[in-house]
């Protein structure tokens, strides 16, 4: 093994550690996690794949979830193949340029995420309160002006990450308590006053996390109004199934989110073991949820694959 400390202000490599306190259980966790990224995987790319080739669903319900579908894509990805040679084949060095790539990826795409959950509650407020303007409120210029802005905001907010940390000094350990390049967990490893650094990073997480949350809160408060008058009990039970699936997920990415950001914030007792493994929920659980909740759930979707597999079986 290399030595652990270096003078160099930037490492040419960082030792990630893993889940501290489990790393007798590395091999049996790989095994849950890699069978969520091989769902999130087939789910979002069978998603993309039927939007893509069945023109009815060129709506904007579908054109947003598209979006979720292949930030899931990169979210996960961009960590569990890395995370599984950790946990599989004891590999622990990763390039400090391949670090910060990392990083980016997580952090930006992981707003990207939150804002596309934000534009599906705008969709699914103007499509059962606003149903007759749906079609001339979401056009597919104004739906692609949303994505644009989702994207360029994680963009903008986050790629400043990868270059405060190229300029830190690295004069202490080289070795990440982590199972991937958090921001937090590298941040710690410079030799220098951190603090304005790590109050940047917090503050616009918590500032796109706590905008987006309250705005999804909002419309879907107006959703519930609207769906408690309407006059079929049958067609109020049906809306309220959709909307709770989709809260159930929404509330799973956030709570997770959040947990990790308070964490390094307020924290400092959560045993680090726990703080670690809970950190890797919202890069894995959202991914693997969505397809099912979004694609299993969905009516035209599920018809979709049923057809197709009905077609390749005969």
């Amino acid at each position: 093994m290399p030595p652990l400390n270096t003078s160099r202000p930037s490492p040419v490599t960082f030792l990630l550690m893993g889940i501290p306190g489990l790393e007798h259980l590395h091999a049996w966790i790989g095994i849950p996690f890699c069978s969520m990224y091989m769902v999130a995987l087939v789910g979002n790319v069978t998603i993309l794949a039927v939007v893509k080739a069945e023109r009815s669903l060129h709506q904007p319900m579908f054109l947003f979830l598209c979006m979720l579908s292949v930030t899931d894509l990169v979210l996960s990805t961009s960590t569990l193949p890395r995370m599984l040679c950790l946990f599989w084949l004891r590999i622990h060095d990763i390039a400090f340029d391949a670090c910060l790539a990392q990083m980016f990826f997580i952090h930006s795409f992981t707003a990207m995420e939150s804002g596309f959950f934000l534009a599906m509650a705008i969709d699914r407020y103007v499509a059962i309160c606003d149903p007759l303007r749906h079609a001339t409120i979401l056009t597919h210029s104004r739906i692609t002006i949303m994505g644009i802005i989702v994207v360029c905001r994680g963009v903008a907010f986050f790629s400043p990450h990868p270059i405060l940390l190229k300029q830190l000094p690295y004069c202490r350990t080289r070795i990440i308590a982590h199972t991937y390049c958090e921001f937090m967990a590298v941040v710690k490893l410079a030799c220098m006053d951190i603090s304005a650094t790590k109050s940047y990073s917090l503050s616009m997480a918590s500032i796109i996390g706590s905008c987006d949350v309250i705005l999804i809160a909002v419309s879907y408060v107006f959703i519930l109004r609207s769906v408690f008058r309407l006059p079929s009990r049958e067609a109020s039970l049906k809306a309220l199934g959709t909307c709770g699936s989709h809260v159930c997920v929404i509330l799973v990415f956030y709570s997770t989110a959040g947990f990790s950001i308070f964490t390094h914030r307020f924290g400092k007792n959560v045993p680090a073991h726990v703080h670690i493994f809970i950190a890797n929920m919202y890069l894995l659980i959202p991914p693997f949820l969505n397809p099912i909740v979004y694609g299993v759930r969905t009516k035209k979707i599920w018809e979709h694959v049923l057809k197709v597999l009905r077609v390749k079986a005969a």
